[in-house]
């Protein structure tokens, strides 16, 4: 019987490849690279902001300071996409390596930038950089890691993600205080040397199978949309007269794009966000409310280090530990409401109370001055903290519980998108209303107080200032950021009307299990696609119910195989598929036992008539070919089954056509990715 022979007799077809077998540590080696590109592109998204009032006091520029984080998550937003697709398309691993070569150059263009119009530029820069990162790292998860394991190492990622809302703060103070501003970005630099050289050496080659449909035109009108869209909020009244050709015109040029978008996506063979989606309630309020929070949470960590550092004299460092109150609000908030999902799924109550948190949290934020102390500060920082926490994370458990099979991966997308492009026009807006405010106060304060304007942009120089001087500078950066929360809060207040239509709708398991990674609540990109989401519910299923339903699954069979009859005869198909026979010791290798001990069950099974042994080896006879088939059928059954059952609803055709395949690969190519080989051997598939 010929390799090719033997696959085919044993049903194994079109099974999928597996990643490679790579050791514990070349694993572990190999996943720290992936976590490193992703922490390296999640830092970037905060890391500048207590680093923002040294940058504009070196620089000049106030008027064009939020653009350093706008340019970043604009440019990170669209990469984001097209990562995904490229990686499909080339190979996950060719874009994460650009997108680390991309990264770099453009931190070090940013670290060396003489001018807040070269910084700006270079930001975009590595947006891109940092976007290609992001969706390649949680997608490479799948090249280098076995499925049994895969939802362990996501997590990690997700806690990862999560974590650089606490370090960004802290380390661009850092920097700012005991280097310079400039090793914010030249840090990026050894670190992500190391991490191409290790991941040109560890990380494998593969793509998925097939060629992917790019919605170019969708990315292309979305992109420039929204870049119309946030330039004329952003100029809009600081640049230009509101009245102007320019700003009238972006508007309209917005308009116009967004259309086209909307009319490209109701045609475009794989859209890149499928009108689809909109008609279902949940989706729609969720993907605002995504926008909203987005919005305000950007928004706040970028202006609240500059308040601490002129209003309050604390140095870069400081007012990134005095902005942890937010950031502990925050992460309790999204862990319990997230968890809470998962016990009960209510969900409508936590976006209904956390937006009036919020809400709450501008509020007390607005009423901030250069007077208020360390214990008013930090309580306004944790009740909005909270009120975002509330609201955050049970959005992606929202939507990926109620998404139909095949909008799994894109309506998970989907919110990371609208929450992303939230925060960019969250800091361009936030940005015109600071400028708009700040520049005629600020013009005032420096007539009254007799210093140059030099001095009056700068914390350091503010804070050393004699107390006379110093007070009119402080009370006016102290009315531009009460000001920026004040106009913030009817946001907030239209995130509580919004999440009132909010529907209340079965949740499906599927979101069940993510409810406790933090990082999805700061809104990881995933571009998982539906298949992949599936793997990860089949492994959960697998590890809590298979087990104890094996010997339910031998009866269902009809063989007649015992449990030890049947584990013997996966062992000899996992490697006919493979090699075309089987060899005993290899058997016996690959489960870290003595070749003696699986010696009597081959002869039994070879009595029996379900396996035939040759000079070459071992393989299975007609009848052990036929069994086999019986069982692999009863266990793709019994997997449909529970995975109806847990979604909660039935699987489309697509889905029963995946979970099929990826059934098959789980009984014969891979092993089963449960618990420990010797506990599963009695049982019949371990």
């Amino acid at each position: 019987m010929s390799s090719v022979e033997a696959g085919r007799s044993v049903g194994t077809e079109d099974l999928g490849a597996e990643p490679p077998e790579l050791s514990p540590a070349v694993r572990n080696i190999a996943f720290a690279v992936i976590a490193g590109g992703l922490l390296l592109a999640a830092l970037d998204s905060t890391i500048v902001a207590t680093a923002l009032p040294t940058i504009v006091g070196d620089l000049g520029g106030t008027e064009h300071m939020t653009w350093v984080v706008t340019a970043y998550m604009l440019t990170q937003t669209i990469a984001t996409v097209l990562a995904g697709k490229f990686g499909d398309l080339y190979g996950r691993k060719t874009i994460f390596l650009i997108s680390v070569v991309v990264f770099t150059i453009a931190s070090a263009l940013c670290g060396l930038a003489e001018s807040m119009t070269w910084l700006i530029g270079m930001r975009a820069l590595q947006g891109i950089g940092g976007g290609g990162l992001t969706v390649t790292a949680t997608a490479m998860i799948a090249d280098i890691i076995p499925l049994r394991d895969r939802g362990r190492y996501q997590g990690s990622l997700g806690a990862v993600f999560g974590v650089t809302t606490v370090l960004g703060p802290l380390l661009g103070g850092f920097f700012t205080d005991n280097l310079s501003w400039r090793w914010v970005f030249y840090v990026n630099v050894p670190i992500a040397i190391v991490i191409l050289v290790f991941a040109v050496r560890l990380l494998p080659t593969a793509r998925r199978a097939g060629r992917p449909v790019i919605d170019y035109l969708g990315i292309g009108f979305v992109s420039a949309g929204s870049a119309a869209l946030i330039l004329a909020t952003s100029w809009g009244g600081s640049q230009y007269p509101w009245d102007s050709v320019v700003i009238i015109g972006l508007f309209a040029a917005a308009v116009v794009l967004l259309a086209l978008f909307v009319y490209v996506e109701s045609r475009a063979a794989d859209p890149l966000l499928p009108l689809r989606l909109f008609s279902s309630n949940v989706f729609s309020v969720c993907v605002v409310l995504a926008f909203i929070v987005g919005f305000a949470l950007l928004g706040a960590i970028t202006f609240l280090p500059t308040y601490l550092q002129y209003c309050q004299g604390v140095s870069a460092t400081g007012s990134g530990l005095r902005t942890l109150p937010l950031v502990a609000g925050l992460l309790v908030a999204s862990t319990a409401s997230g968890n809470a999902v998962s016990r009960t799924g209510r969900y409508k109550p936590f976006p209904v109370v956390g937006s009036l948190v919020m809400a709450a949290g501008m509020f007390l934020l607005s009423r901030l001055d250069e007077f208020s102390g360390f214990w008013q500060t930090s309580l306004a920082m944790v009740v909005f903290g909270v009120g975002i926490g509330l609201t955050m994370q049970v959005l992606t458990i929202i939507v990926q519980g109620t998404a139909e099979y095949r909008d799994l991966g894109v309506s998970t997308s989907g919110v990371t998108f609208f929450r992303t492009m939230g925060s960019s026009f969250g800091s361009a807006i936030f940005g015109t209303v600071y400028v708009a405010t700040l520049t005629p106060k600020l013009g005032a304060a420096i007539l009254a107080s007799g210093v140059s304007q030099a001095q009056a942009t700068n914390p350091a120089t503010v804070t050393a200032l004699p107390a006379a001087q110093r007070a009119p500078i402080v009370h006016a950066y102290a009315v531009a950021v009460q000001t920026i929360f004040l106009y913030a809060i009817p946001v907030a207040l239209l995130a509580f009307v919004v999440a009132l239509f909010l529907k209340q709708v079965t949740l499906r398991g599927l979101a069940r299990p993510g409810a406790t990674d933090v990082g999805k609540g700061f809104g990881i990109p995933d571009q998982r696609s539906s298949a992949e989401q599936l793997e990860g519910q089949v492994v959960r299923i697998l590890r809590s119910r298979f087990v104890e339903a094996v010997p339910a699954l031998i009866q269902e069979s009809g063989t007649g195989f015992d449990a030890v009859q049947l584990w013997i005869v996966r062992q000899v198909a996992i490697q006919q598929v493979r090699v075309g026979f089987a060899d005993p010791l290899v058997i016996a290798r690959g489960r870290h036992m003595p070749v003696g001990v699986i010696e009597p069950a081959i002869a039994d099974a070879v009595a029996a008539g379900l396996l035939v042994a040759d000079a070459k080896g071992l393989t299975l006879s007609p009848r052990g070919v036929a069994g086999f088939r019986h069982v692999v059928e009863a266990f793709i059954g019994w997997l449909t089954t529970q995975v109806e059952n847990t979604s909660g609803a039935p699987l489309d055709d697509a889905g029963r056509a995946e979970l099929r395949k990826l059934a098959r690969r789980l009984a014969v190519s891979m092993g089963t990715p449960v618990a420990d080989p010797v506990e599963l051997a009695g049982t019949g598939f371990g």
